[in-house]
């Protein structure tokens, strides 16, 4: 059964607090953690009451976004102090996943180095992560010049890393931008597959889009049918993720409803709801 869930990037400007009051109101079982939002919201309050927060409005929390450079970062210390942070507070959460993301590789790094040095640094943060109890999710980003852009690779990654708290994160968006095909997706093991993050785009050439192109589910000209129709067998988190300016300027309980009645559509149009 799909579990429909409301990442907080959607309402950039909107308070965590406000990301749960909207996301519970709308009608969505779970909410993604926006790291920043978290940052914040922790300055002046514990953990322990942003679980009671999450429970009293029933809401699930589906994971925290994310380690950006988990791999070839700049600052390994950083990244390290961050899995340990995060897991923790995972732990008193029950939060039962960590976004990472892929950094960008060297000039002239070769395929066999990517996965090799990417699969090392994961594991080492999934060692982290593993006595908490917390999963991590790769995600592949398309476009940007990320190291890790397209499905197979980013599975070739996970299955080098060897590690049981490990699997995958397919964002649509990226997903399209970056070469992923439903064939891909099909083939995808469902076992490796924790979140998808589902969005749309404007109608444009694939080397011109950006985040801020995203759109609303179904607004836009991604392929959704054929991308999610390759996952109709698929049971899990779906969750909504739409970096667009010009939604954060927008009433956020607004901008909640909407995502989750045009998810709602595009799920049952592919057969997932």
């Amino acid at each position: 059964m799909i579990k429909l869930g409301f990442n907080g990037a959607t309402t950039m400007k909107a308070s965590l607090e406000e990301d749960i009051r909207n996301a519970s109101t709308a009608g969505f079982d779970g909410l993604e953690l926006w790291g920043a939002k978290l940052d914040v919201y922790l300055r002046s309050h514990r953990p322990e009451e942003l679980a009671r927060a999450l429970s009293s409005s029933k809401l699930s929390p589906l994971s925290i976004n994310s380690i950006e450079d988990a791999t070839f970062s700049p600052d390994r210390g950083a990244v390290l102090a961050r899995c340990r942070e995060w897991s923790m507070l995972s732990e008193k959460l029950k939060n039962p996943v960590i976004v990472v993301v892929p950094g960008v590789a060297p000039q002239g790094c070769s395929p066999r180095e990517i996965v090799d040095r990417s699969a090392r640094e994961l594991r080492e943060l999934c060692d982290i992560a593993a006595p908490r109890g917390v999963r991590l999710a790769f995600e592949m980003i398309g476009g940007q010049g990320r190291s890790v852009s397209e499905l197979g690779r980013a599975r070739e990654v996970v299955m080098a890393a060897e590690r049981k708290n490990l699997g995958l994160v397919v964002d649509t968006f990226h997903a399209f931008v970056g070469g992923t095909r439903a064939a891909d997706l099909k083939g995808l093991e469902r076992s490796l597959l924790d979140i998808v993050h589902l969005n749309d785009a404007e109608e444009k050439p694939i080397g011109e889009l950006r985040d801020s192109h995203r759109l609303f589910p179904g607004d836009g000209a991604l392929p959704l049918g054929e991308l999610l129709g390759a996952l109709s067998d698929y049971s899990g988190v779906v969750s909504v993720e739409i970096f667009r300016p010009e939604y954060w300027e927008r009433d956020p309980s607004a901008v909640a409803r909407t995502a989750i009645e045009k998810a709602r559509a595009v799920l049952r149009e592919a057969g997932l709801a």
